[in-house]
């Protein structure tokens, strides 16, 4: 099979890495992707991920059989749509689908339809009701821009006053478009927990629980970022929790494909929970794999996801059949100077390839590229995803750091503390 990955950060280098090693895989394909994914597949540069005739055209004249789409951007622009109408094979769901992402404010509606467990909320598109409803619920509340942006939308405020100025910076402009209609929501308490599942025809294949570090420095302070770290599987969760979670999935799943909510979903749907002491809640859904819980949830996955994709793809949820690795996996992601606000680009990075002989690592790239000498650079905020399986959640994050430590570049910014709440058990969060 001849396939394409849009997209070009440290998701799509996993994914790209889990399809170079099906044997059904004979051209693969990253638009763009980056330093990292011209190791496992030819990058594609200049193609515009979110114009669907573009991605046509390319489609057409490689042969492609199959189109993951990794990032929200395109899904929300309807580029599956654009080529599930051509008879193109596309993982990745529907511009109706893609809004459980695209708008919050539909995902909050969608929750409330189906009697989903969520955080209470309004949404507002003028300032002045926006800051009443803050001053209703009182802080700690949540402030969220309801479009795309990046995943740095949102700020869990303390205070009323970083409420009220989160508030005024959407309406400001702060997120463009994402940010002319806000949420405010409660402040829900608890561990934070990823389920992902496979969804097609209504049915969703649960994926392996991850647990994201969202916050830029060690003890979760500092902004919100997309991603600082991660693992897999979550060894806080309990059989309960995880039963929850399930099936709030498998419910979101059905009404995919159920009036007034139907759409044509077929691809990965993101369930972001909070672990509150009345069970878990719905924090948010994305409609796509994680980043960065794609880089350990993929690498546990003993499935050949070219057959998972192509089930999903053509509608056919039955023949998917999950196998799970059962070592522990970690992440941790090496940041430039300065991220999640300004960074420089261009800094040489050493030391991967050292990393990648060491039992049981990985490095997927992010934000790399190639410059004219052909060195590997640094090109974004989060760099590289350093991944290490283990056999112990203990051994998986001792392999992480210890690769950390061979690569380097200027300015090179990492947590120390990814996985040690976990590790210390459930009374960390208390």
């Amino acid at each position: 099979m001849n396939i394409l990955v849009l997209g070009g950060g440290g998701r799509e280098h996993a994914i790209a890495w889990a399809l170079a090693k099906s044997p059904r895989t004979d051209n693969l394909y990253a638009a763009p992707g980056n330093g990292g994914t011209d190791s496992v597949a030819q990058n594609v540069a200049g193609l515009n991920a979110e114009d669907g005739q573009a991605v046509l055209e390319f489609v057409k004249g490689n042969a492609i059989d199959l189109v993951v789409i990794g990032p929200e951007a395109p899904l929300v622009a309807g580029v599956a749509d654009v080529l599930r109408e051509a008879g193109v094979a596309v993982f990745g769901p529907d511009a109706q689908g893609a809004q459980l992402e695209g708008s919050k404010t539909y995902s909050k509606e969608f929750m409330q339809a189906n009697g989903i467990p969520t955080a209470r909320y309004g949404s507002f598109t003028e300032l002045e009701p926006a800051l009443e409803y803050v001053h209703e619920l009182g802080a700690p509340v949540v402030v969220k821009a309801d479009g795309l942006a990046a995943g740095k939308g949102v700020v869990v405020a303390d205070t009323i006053e970083v409420a009220e100025n989160a508030v005024r910076s959407c309406f400001d402009g702060a997120f463009g478009s994402a940010g002319s209609k806000v949420l405010v929501e409660e402040c829900l308490t608890g561990p934070e927990c990823s389920l992902l599942a496979f969804v097609s025809g209504g049915k969703a294949h649960c994926m392996a629980t991850a647990q994201d570090h969202k916050r830029a420095f060690d003890g979760d302070r500092g902004p919100n970022t997309g991603g600082m770290g991660v693992y897999s599987p979550v060894p806080i969760v309990t059989d309960k929790e995880l039963a929850d979670m399930t099936h709030m999935m498998k419910v979101a799943a059905a009404a995919t494909a159920r009036e007034p909510f139907k759409n044509d979903y077929r691809g990965v749907l993101y369930g972001g929970f909070m672990l509150t002491p009345e069970g878990p809640k719905v924090l948010e859904y994305n409609a796509r794999f994680g980043d960065p819980e794609t880089q350990v949830v993929l690498p546990r996955l003993k499935t050949d996801l070219v057959d998972v994709m192509m089930a999903v793809a053509e509608g056919r949820p039955d023949d998917i059949e999950l196998e799970w690795d059962d070592q522990w996996a970690v992440c941790v992601v090496l940041a430039s100077a300065g991220y999640p606000g300004k960074y420089e680009k261009g800094k040489v990075i050493l030391g991967v390839e050292d990393a990648e002989v060491m039992d049981g690592v990985t490095v997927f790239h992010a934000g790399t590229a190639r410059n004219a000498d052909g060195e590997l650079v640094t090109a974004g905020g989060r760099v590289l995803n350093v991944v290490a399986l283990g056999k112990t959640f203990d051994e998986a994050r001792e392999k992480a750091y210890e690769a950390c430590d061979v690569i380097n570049f200027e300015g090179k910014q990492l947590r120390s503390d990814i996985g040690a709440k976990a590790a210390a058990g459930r009374g960390a969060w208390e």
